[in-house]
């Protein structure tokens, strides 16, 4: 029986490979076609390098043109990071600060394409040196435990232009443990010099933990220069010690949380020279301290050694020894501070931490004491302290 021609299997094989392999060029072909009409993500930072030197107040910047940058790493030329905010559409980035003057950063930046293509760029620049450099002093200081009167007061060395204090109060952040109420106040210092400080609407509660940041490098203070670096210091608050003074009755009572726990008696000023009123802030305390008639306007009349003294205004209000004082507990005839025993002087200086409060009943005085005579942000209410904010 004739079956006619055989056909071999195997002479099909040559013909399914290739029309893989045609399936396969076709499929990937298209792919790389796409890919090529992918433009790369076009990749700007800015302040750019190889240029004058970046102008002091700006920004770090990168953007990413046509995709989203993947990373973004800032340094300066201590090695420290410069931290900053992603955009939301993931195409550009900010520093959250200025550049800092007379100062070397570098930039590496890294970006992916809608189409996947990676790209990246770099950049190296010097930032200007600043005429003026401002520079501060804060109290309390790194780690100190105060009282619960205390206010975080800002001295700065140089002069803050008005306009330009809103920026740096926006600058300077507060964090609490556990939360607690409070703003910044501008104050001019007893010395001159101006002054931020923030005070809590009430007192800080015990074991209160603070955190102050901050984030003044490149910003202008006006005349006064330029802030060249930031800051960072923390502080708790201690026990709730307190003192109220008074002055009809001679005495000085301590409380302790509230409760009095102790009463000694002294001398307040005398009817020509009142202590002044209202709630005062131990700024400061000597163990020994020579007392000077001229240092309060009195001329050359007195040179006194006096033990255990607590500083209240910075004008002097004090709390002191006063052995010489033959009246103590009977008449009020100091200069204005409050004078004791050596023994009953010790027990205050002791107790009364810096940035604890003493309050001033049933003086004469009608002398209303500047917030800047001091820490004395307590001699206004609340509503007023808010008034001296650059941002209400």
């Amino acid at each position: 029986m004739h079956a006619g021609p055989r056909r071999h299997p195997a002479r099909l094989i040559p013909a399914l490979i290739a029309t893989a392999t045609v399936l396969t060029a076709c499929g990937g072909g298209g792919g790389s076609t796409q890919a090529a009409d992918k433009p790369e993500t076009k990749v700007t930072v800015a302040p750019a390098g190889g240029g004058a030197a970046a102008k002091l107040g700006s920004d770090i910047s990168v953007r990413a043109d046509g995709g989203k940058l993947t990373s973004v790493e800032v340094k300066d030329d201590k090695g420290a990071k410069v931290d900053g905010q992603l955009a939301g559409d993931g195409a550009s980035w900010k520093s959250d600060g200025k550049v800092k003057p007379k100062t070397t950063y570098t930039v590496q930046a890294k970006a992916k394409s809608t189409g996947g293509k990676e790209s990246s760029a770099s950049s190296t620049f010097t930032t200007e040196a600043a005429d003026k450099v401002n520079k501060l002093t804060n109290q309390p200081g790194n780690g100190d435990k105060v009282g619960t009167g205390m206010p975080i007061s800002i001295l700065f060395d140089n002069s803050v232009a008005k306009d330009q204090r809103a920026e740096i109060e926006k600058a300077l952040k507060v964090t609490t443990q556990p939360k607690v109420e409070g703003a910044w106040g501008w104050v001019k210092d007893w010395s001159g010099k101006d002054r931020i400080d923030w005070r809590p609407k009430t007192y800080w509660p015990s074991g209160t933990k603070v955190s102050v940041k901050g984030g003044l490098s490149g910003i202008n203070s006006g005349k006064g220069g330029w802030f060249a670096r930031d800051y960072d210091f923390d502080f708790s608050i201690g026990v709730d010690h307190k003192a109220v003074i008074d002055v009809p009755a001679h005495t000085l009572t301590m409380y302790e949380n509230g409760k009095p726990v102790g009463t000694i008696t002294g001398s307040a000023g005398s009817p020509a020279d009142p202590t002044r009123g209202g709630i005062h802030t131990v700024r400061s305390k000597n163990a020994a301290e020579t007392m000077k008639s001229e240092t309060i306007g009195f001329g050359n009349q007195w040179s006194l050694d006096s033990k255990w003294v607590t500083h209240l205004t910075a004008s002097g209000t004090f709390l002191h020894s006063a052995p010489w004082n033959q009246s103590l507990g009977v008449v009020n005839n100091s200069h204005g501070c409050f004078g004791m025993s050596t023994s009953d002087a010790k027990r205050i200086y002791d107790f009364l931490p810096i940035g604890s409060t003493v309050e001033v009943k049933g003086t004469t005085s009608t002398k209303k004491t500047d917030v800047g005579n001091g820490l004395e942000v307590w001699q206004e209410n609340w509503q007023q302290w808010q008034q001296r904010s650059a941002l209400k």
